[in-house]
């Protein structure tokens, strides 16, 4: 089955270009460590899920971009013709010559509703080259004007109009310090009218990833390029191909279906992140062996300190012994140490991947009390090596680990909204205060849903 694309924005489309040029390369290494037909299987999975062919055997990438500005998609469209190993469809591109402003009510209100039936054409072209539809994957940033506003307006009309099919929304979190002033008043709307309209919101944060970069890969001047390079190295490790069943040849048709099926059950909670180990510059890999047991434990440290690298792990963080409930807010307050997991997705790839002891994420205390490990936890594998790793695994986890950064975007933008400050650059595109307070109460519900784990 087939996964449809959208890219939005500056970021979404910087983003997606990296995320194809990543699945492309990882589906055409030779030394995947597998059989030469296991290896065949593995990228014929990969093309129909993310590429279709052309006549010249270029394969073009499933997506469409969208920017209300021509710059950056021209960038794109060039740089993956360029390549010559892949390319973008001639028709897949939709731009404009006035940006949003990083005003979210502007791509909403103004952009969305003007170009609505264009893009949703474009989108359906892309949608009827597929023998069967998986659903679509909206990359997007929350910060600015397009990828936020017009992300949302796209996600809500592609709701409407696919309803029966899967939408989950990749979303780059700001940096902490600020890019925009405005930057919480986009996060709130982007992410409420999300939770709505979305299946699934997967989650990268830029200070997390910033971190990897400089920590991990030991860059010293770290680009947008570099950060989105690591971030389509953590997709493509959930979004490749893996086996169906345990012992099995064949590998998962349907990824988003399968991804939601094991993550999401139940729609108040939405919100996904990905880890990944292990993740190194090339220099450091020539001199690095690993074994399963290590990286699992790392992993599983990773996963309960929520912390997003190897590097820095609090050791200190245990399970609690009980699994007692909290009283609303409480648990934010103090230290909030230990994250618990509504669900969890280990995706373990390369060397002797069955011989993998996942014991660790199937103790009870790492989950809620309402659904038990063998519902909430899930593993798959391929002995098929991912990149330029013997063994990697990365975690796909529905857990508490947004809970701070979206209480602190929701306090500041509160602050921000009790004194007005602003808000007229939003009203006079159509929204209202009453939509400020709709966003507010949405994500105040969902922060609590999240603390009552």
């Amino acid at each position: 089955m087939s996964v449809v694309t959208v890219q939005l924005g500056q970021c979404g489309n910087q983003i997606g270009f990296e995320v194809f040029d990543a699945l492309y390369t990882d589906s055409h290494c030779p030394h995947g460590l597998c059989s030469k037909r296991e290896n065949e299987a593995y990228q014929a999975s990969c093309k129909e899920r993310f590429f279709s062919e052309e006549e010249n055997g270029v394969p073009i990438a499933r997506a469409i971009l969208v920017d209300m500005e021509p710059k950056v998609t021209s960038q794109t469209l060039s740089k993956a013709a360029q390549s010559g190993r892949w390319k973008y469809g001639q028709h897949s591109c939709f731009c404009q010559k006035q940006g949003s402003g990083n005003n979210w009510a502007y791509g909403y209100s103004v952009h969305g509703p003007r170009h609505e039936e264009s893009i949703m054409n474009l989108i359906q072209k892309e949608v009827e080259k597929c023998d069967s539809l998986s659903g679509f994957f909206i990359i997007m940033s929350m910060a600015g004007g397009t990828g936020s506003g017009l992300g949302a307006f796209v996600t809500q009309k592609l709701q409407d109009q696919y309803s029966n099919s899967l939408k989950m929304n990749h979303i780059i979190w700001p940096y902490g310090t600020g890019e925009v002033i405005v930057q919480n008043y986009n996060s709130i709307l982007t992410l409420s009218h999300l939770y709505r309209s979305s299946d699934a919101l997967l989650v990268h944060e830029n200070d997390a990833v910033h971190k990897i970069c400089a920590k991990l890969m030991n860059i010293k001047q770290i680009s947008f390029s570099d950060i989105n390079q690591v971030l389509a190295h953590q997709l493509g490790s959930v979004f490749q191909p893996t086996y169906s069943v345990e012992g099995s040849c064949h590998y998962r048709r349907n990824p988003l279906g399968d991804l939601m099926e094991n993550l999401v059950p139940h729609p108040e909670f939405k919100m996904l992140g990905i880890r990944n180990i292990p993740q190194m510059s090339e220099n450091s890999l020539a001199y690095s062996t690993f074994t399963w047991a290590g990286l699992l434990k790392y992993l599983r440290q990773m996963l309960i300190s929520n912390s997003k690298m190897e590097e820095g792990i609090d050791w200190h963080v245990r399970p609690p012994l009980s699994r007692l409930p909290t009283l609303g807010k409480a648990s934010l307050n103090r230290e909030l140490q230990f994250n618990t997991s509504i669900a969890n997705l280990v995706i373990l790839r390369g060397k002797d991947v069955h011989s993998a002891d996942l014991g660790g994420f199937k103790d009870p205390a790492l989950y809620t009390s309402w659904l038990k490990p063998i519902n909430a936890f899930n593993v798959w594998k391929t002995q098929r090596a991912f990149s330029k790793y013997e063994k990697s695994a990365a975690l796909v986890s529905n857990s508490q680990f947004l809970l701070k950064p979206l209480d602190t975007i929701v306090g500041k933008a509160w602050n921000m909204f009790a004194s007005k400050a602003y808000i007229h650059q939003y009203t006079k595109f159509g929204l209202e205060e009453e939509d400020f307070l709709d966003s507010f109460t949405l994500l105040e519900q969902v922060v609590a849903s999240y603390c009552n784990l």
